[in-house]
């Protein structure tokens, strides 16, 4: 019976001496499991967090991209406004400088038929006072009437409507019959007030038809024959244009300073400093020596 007894505590004693192991590693079983646990939320916490972070960069990086996006769209905006305004100034300043050129066209005109007429009273008081006199300027006919003076040249249509002429077909689009009779014009009363602007729209008719080259060397004429005419700026301005369009730069900056230096206040001036403003060009260079001023024949 005692022997049992003892059996039966030594089992117990196993019992419990195998049981505390067990129960030590549950334990530590279950706080390797929480620390993984609590590993796993903060990794999973830190996952949302960068999720987060992700998404607001994304939405700042989307605004910022729309930001710039209406910013280009601006830019391009104001710079197409821009290029138009400078357009159209520019188209205002070549009407502006057209009608200024008409102008001078008009007046001249005038002037020109004022001095016909004067000239044509002197003529009548001067046959005035010679048959006053006793001493007529016409040579008398048989019967004593006054036998017509002939004509200076019967070939030349009068001056005043050949250069009309010239003009209206000019202004039409009409060149090659205009040049004719600008041509002509120069070749009948090559010493009139409007000879140069006759010589200067020769050279813009070439110009118009692209012949840059023939345009330069007439542009020139009108400023060595006729420096003091209304169409010396403007000559020198187109001059300066045609010697760009060949390929002259050099050249072409030196008309265009050169002018500026001349007719500082002009509106060819104003075309010739946007002109170098557009070609990358301060204005105030090396200035081309003005052409020596010459008498226009008489």
């Amino acid at each position: 019976m005692r022997y049992g007894n003892n059996l039966a505590w030594l089992a117990a004693v196993l019992v419990l001496a195998t049981a505390t192991p067990a129960i030590a590693v549950s334990k530590e079983i279950i706080q390797l499991q929480t620390q993984v646990q609590s590993l796993q939320d903060q990794v999973s916490r830190m996952q949302q967090s960068i999720d987060m972070n992700l998404g607001a960069m994304r939405n700042l990086i989307e605004q910022s991209a729309d930001s710039v996006n209406k910013m280009n769209a601006a830019v391009n905006e104001l710079q197409t406004k821009m290029q138009g305004q400078t357009t159209d100034s520019n188209a205002r300043i070549e009407q502006l400088s057209g009608q200024i050129q008409s102008l001078h066209d008009s007046v001249d005109e005038l002037k020109s038929r004022l001095a016909k007429v004067s000239k044509q009273l002197d003529d009548m008081q001067q046959g005035g006072q010679n048959l006053a006199a006793g001493q007529p300027g016409l040579a008398t006919a048989p019967g004593g009437s006054l036998a017509p003076s002939a004509p200076t040249n019967p070939a030349a249509p009068p001056p005043d409507a050949l250069y009309n002429n010239a003009l209206r077909d000019y202004n039409s689009g009409k060149y090659d019959l205009s040049s004719q009779e600008f041509g002509d014009y120069l070749k009948y009363y090559s010493n009139t007030d409007l000879a140069g602007n006759a010589q200067f729209y020769l050279a813009d008719i070439e110009y118009r038809q692209g012949n840059f080259e023939a345009a330069a060397k007439d542009y020139d004429k009108v400023l060595e024959q006729y420096p003091g005419g209304n169409k010396a700026a403007a000559a020198q301005l187109k001059k300066g244009y045609a010697l760009l369009e060949l390929g002259q730069r050099d050249g072409g900056i030196r008309e265009l300073n050169s002018l500026i230096a001349r007719y500082p206040r002009s509106i060819e001036a104003s075309q010739a400093r946007e002109r170098l403003r557009r070609l990358g060009v301060a204005t105030g260079g090396a200035v081309h020596k003005p052409p020596t001023q010459q008498t226009p024949p008489q």
